[in-house]
Formats: structure tokens, sequence, C-alpha cells
């Protein structure tokens, strides 16, 4: 797990080049604790922030293999799962090894295979390789975007980075933000729409797509999507195939030259995670497994039951504990550090996002770190299975647009009036929300109901999973931590992706198929625990804490979003505790303080960044 910078210019004015890599480098520097590297020639500067997981000495970067007098150049940040059956088809066409790295496998990969080599993958990845004999740059992306790709053309050159921090280092690269910027942060956000960002002139690399870059410009495609095919098993197949393919996906993703821990809440996803992992260990004479929980202080006091967060952790965490003998560790979150940490995760991510759920797991990660390197989560699992409530209340259902934020009408009362009367947010959600819905490939043969499931795993699976994915690898690599999500191995998902709604949803249930599945590995309370998403804090000290902040800011004159929101609104935000939206205004933990708290983010990313306006 790593992150890379780099820059393509072919007019031969590649000036200060390795002055200008060592800046890009420095700006994602979190990524990668570890090591570094670089690579620079008269066309193209790469840099590399390595954190090592796999073969200290054999995983260096950028990693360069020279053959039939060419020369390949690698950057990548990621971990493949299936490395040992390409390494095998590799040498039977006669490639040789200098370690084990995942690095050297994909780099001689791509050199066997081309621009086929995204097929031939099973992982989390995003990567570049420079052709030296066709002076040309490819570039990837794993199937769902667990890891990250900026690009933008600046004047004559290409720039690419791991974090779009990476690529506003570039000297002189230009800093705004315009109408769609605002779409996004206000309309959309703390999700944002694939391939695009709330910059202007930056771009995402889609998941599923590579790119090539050379000097009759830049070509895009996609390598792989989900299709929609009859689903033939019968109930009892379909339960053995999703075992086999999430054990061995788990299996897969335990390989680890550095010490491995599980995340463990107690709820049904961690805890098969937990257990896999654990059965692993012990048949392979491991040392016992870590797994670790987050909690807040005095949650125990001021936890209040509601429909999206029904119960707590703890009771659950001991049942697990016990079961399986780990070595448990509980992280305890403090109120003043969750609020003072949001400009940490702000910066994280590049942008306004998650508020206190995003910064709750960057010090979380960052509590881990002390202890292990790595960690499997059960993220995912709700997107693939189906575990959220909107697959199954009427009003989200209904609701025409993303049915975790609804809240259109109060989302457009944020704006500033003078850009009230020149952004219509609804318009630009329909059109991002139907254009989505679009791309869905219903099959004749499928019920009503799951016709019309289908398009709501769509969406989650490619918008709302995707915030959590992003959520997942800033947070913690901002601690230079790596953690994966076996639920996300596209073989998994391909298969769940054609069970009709009826299995899925077996008994009525929120992943009922999955709990079925579980009956015989998991206590029948986690079996059966009602979905608990990721903790947040109840203390109302975090609320009086984000409102404070935010009374600030209104206060400051000279607050940079008093240019973008509407002040009489965020007073009645303010005087109403955020109750002016009525339920959640993303997801299902994002309330009043949540609200406040992105405002918060909002006013600190436009310090931070001080990007030119352009409406």
């Amino acid at each position: 797990m790593c992150g890379y910078v780099g820059f393509v210019n072919y007019t031969g004015k590649n000036q200060n080049a390795l002055k200008k890599i060592h800046k890009m480098a420095n700006a994602i520097c979190r990524r990668g604790p570890d090591e570094d590297g670089y690579f620079i020639n008269e066309n193209i500067s790469l840099g590399h922030k390595r954190l090592i997981v796999i073969d200290p000495d054999g995983g260096k970067q950028p990693m360069s293999f020279n053959i039939d007098n060419n020369t390949y150049t690698i950057c990548y940040n990621g971990q493949l799962y299936n490395t040992e059956e390409i390494r095998n088809e590799l040498k039977r066409h006669g490639f040789n090894f200098n370690g084990h790295s995942d690095t050297e496998i994909l780099l001689k990969a791509y050199i066997h295979y081309g621009y086929s080599v995204v097929n031939h993958l099973n992982g989390i990845f995003s990567f570049v390789i420079w052709d030296d004999n066709k002076q040309e740059l490819f570039m990837a992306r794993d199937h769902f975007g667990v890891k990250p790709f900026y690009y933008s053309k600046f004047n004559d050159t290409f720039i690419f980075s791991s974090e779009v921090k990476g690529i506003l280092a570039f000297p002189g690269f230009p800093i705004s933000i315009n109408e769609q910027s605002i779409c996004e942060l206000f309309g959309i956000g703390p999700a944002h729409t694939p391939g695009t960002c709330a910059f202007k002139n930056i771009d995402e690399l889609k998941p599923a797509h590579y790119a090539i870059y050379s000097t009759n410009g830049l070509y895009i495609n996609q390598y792989w999507k989900l299709k929609s095919k009859p689903h033939l098993d019968d109930f009892k197949t379909t339960c053995e195939t999703v075992k086999l393919l999430l054990e061995d996906s788990i299996q897969r993703q335990l390989i680890s030259d550095v010490p491995l821990c599980t995340f463990l809440s107690g709820g049904l996803d961690s805890s098969i995670i937990s257990t896999y992992a654990c059965n692993y260990y012990k048949e392979n004479n491991l040392p016992i497994l870590n797994t670790f929980s987050v909690d807040y202080v005095d949650n125990d006091k001021n936890f209040v039951e509601n429909e999206f967060q029904p119960n707590s952790d703890k009771y659950y965490i001991n049942i697990m504990t016990n079961k399986l003998g780990t070595n448990h560790h509980t992280v305890y979150i403090d109120t003043p550090e969750l609020a003072n940490a949001l400009e940490d995760a702000m910066i994280a991510r590049d942008f306004p996002g998650m508020a206190d759920i995003d910064s709750s797991m960057l010090l979380f990660c960052k509590k881990v770190k002390e202890k292990a390197t790595v960690a499997i989560s059960g993220e995912c699992a709700d997107e693939i299975f189906g575990g959220y409530p909107w697959f199954f209340r009427k009003d989200a259902l209904e609701s025409g647009t993303f049915p975790w934020s609804i809240a259109l009408s109060e989302r457009q009362n944020l704006l500033h009036p003078s850009i009230a009367k020149k952004i219509d947010l609804e318009d630009y959600i329909n059109f991002r929300y139907n254009n989505s819905l679009n791309e869905v490939d219903i099959l004749d043969v499928d019920s009503k109901e799951t016709s019309e499931k289908r398009k709501i795993f769509y969406l989650n699976l490619h918008w709302f999973m995707q915030t959590l994915l992003d959520r997942t690898d800033r947070m913690s690599m901002y601690n230079g931590f790596e953690v994966r999500v076996p639920f996300c191995d596209y073989r998994l998902v391909e298969y769940v992706w054609n069970i009709p709604w009826e299995m899925k949803a077996y008994k009525g249930r929120e992943k009922g198929l999955l709990r079925y599945i579980m009956e015989d590995t998991l206590p029948k309370e986690i079996v059966y625990r009602k979905k608990s998403p990721y903790p947040k804090t109840h203390n109302p000290n975090y609320l009086a804490k984000v409102k404070t902040m935010l009374t600030d800011i209104i206060n400051d004159k000279k607050a940079p979003i008093h240019y973008l929101l509407n002040k009489d609104y965020i007073l009645e935000i303010l005087k109403t505790d955020g109750t002016a939206f009525t339920r959640p205004w993303f997801g299902q933990l994002m309330t009043g303080p949540q609200l406040m708290a992105y405002l918060c983010q909002v006013n600190m990313w436009l310090e931070k960044y001080s990007p030119n306006i352009e409406l």
C-alpha cells in the first residue's frame, strides 16, 4: 500500500522535474511513510511513497524491468490477491522473479499480457506503467475503486496522483471551483459523481477502467462491468457458492509480511470476517488474532436507540471475542478530539466528507496503527447483500432520487440566494440519478421486485459504496495504515448481483441470505442482530462543540463560506440543532450534528485550499 505521483510532458520542457516531483510526492507522504523513490527521464517523472506490507527488499518502487531492448517502469498502490496464480502462469512463459512482491508480478504481467492485464487481476489497485519504447503511459484502477487515481491536463503536461493534493502541488496548477463543484458539494456531497472531482479540471479514473496517455492524447476504456444474467442455481447451491467465494476472498486477503488485525463491531459482517480470519490463524499456527472496535467516551451513558441505530456494540463484541478467543482492543474516542480531527479528516479526503464519521475512522486507524499495519474490514456487505433500510422503506424506494439523500429542497436552501438563482441542485441530482439508472441492465425474466432492487443495488455499488470506500482509504492511509475489504471481491459481487431479491432478502430480512448461510457458523445473537451501522457519538457535548464551531464561522464576516451559503438558513439550522433536516441528510447516521460539522468542513476546505470561485 502506497501512494504515487507523476507527470508526462512530450514538449521537451521538463525543467526542474526532480524539484516538481519531490513537491508532489511530499504532498501525499502520509500514504507511504516507510520509504520513497523516484524515476525521471526525458518525458516522464514518477514519485512513489511506500507503505511496506509485502517483501520489504523486493518491492521497492518505482520498479523498472528491461526486456527485449525495452524498459518498463511501474508505480503501484494496492494489493493483488491472486499473485501466486499469476506468478505460476508467468513462469510457464519463461519469466523469473527476484522477490515475492506483487509489484514485480504486476509489472511482468503487463509485459506479458499488455493492456489486457487488467482482466487477470484480483485485488485492490491503481497503477501506472511507462513503456519507454512507445513513450506511453498505461493506467488502471480496480473493479470498485478501492484505490484512488486522479489526473489532469495542465498546459502541455498530463499530471496524475493517488490523491488530489498531489496534483494541486504541481507548480502553477490553478486551484478553482465552478458550478459543477457547487453541485457536487451541496447536491451530491459527501458522495461524488464517479469520474468527477470538486476541483475544476481534475478528474478521477473511474473504477474498472484503464487509460492510455501518449502523443495521440488520452484514451479511456472500461474493462469490466456487472452483467445481468438469469440465476439458475437453486437455493442450496446458491448458499454453498456464496460461502465458498466469501471464504476464499477472506483467506486470500490475510497474506501479509507485517502485523494484521480485523475490525470487529459485533455486527454480522465484521463477525464473519473475524471468524474466518481466526480459523485461518489457528489452522496455520499463527499468533492470536488481534481484533479492534471503536467506541466513544460516555456513549454508554448517552446512547439513545433509534430506527437506524437500534443497539450498541459492546454486548455483541463480547459474544464474539469469547467465542473466538481473540486479543481484543477497544479504542475510545472523546468528544473534543473527534471535533478537532474534522480538519485532518477533510485534508485526508481533500474535500468535506462524512464529518465525524470520517474523523472517528481517522482517529481509530491512528490508534490501531500502533499494533498493526493491515486490517480486514466487513465494509461493503450491506451494498452487496441488501443491508440498508432503504432497500425496504417505501418512502426511500419511491423517492425518485438517491435513497440515502432525499432532502433535496433542504440542500437547495443551503445555497447563497445569488448562487441559488443560477444553480438548481435538484436538476443536477436528477441528471446524475437518471444517467446512472440508464446503465442498469434489467432482464426480461426479472420479477418486478428484482428489477426494482437491481436499480437500488446498482446505485449503492456505484455511489454509496464508493463514498465509504473513499472514506476507508483516505482515513486509513492518512495514518500509513492499510484496510482490506473482502466483500468487494469482484467474483463474489458478480455472483450475488444476479441472485434474485427473493433469495437475497430471505425471510424478508436485510441480508437474509447471508444470515442464513452463517447460521451454523456464528452465534444466533449475531446472526439475527438487527443491522446497526458504524457507531457514532451520542454525547451531547459533540453537538454543542460543532454548534459553537459553526456559530463562530457564521459570526466571522471574513469566513469564505459566506460566499456560498445562505446565512439565514444556517442560523435556522443552528437554532434548531439541525432539525431543519427532518431525516438524516445523508445515509443513516448524518443528522443535525453531522450537518453542522460538514458545513464547518466546507469552510475549512475553502480556507485550506483557497480555490478561485468561478460562477
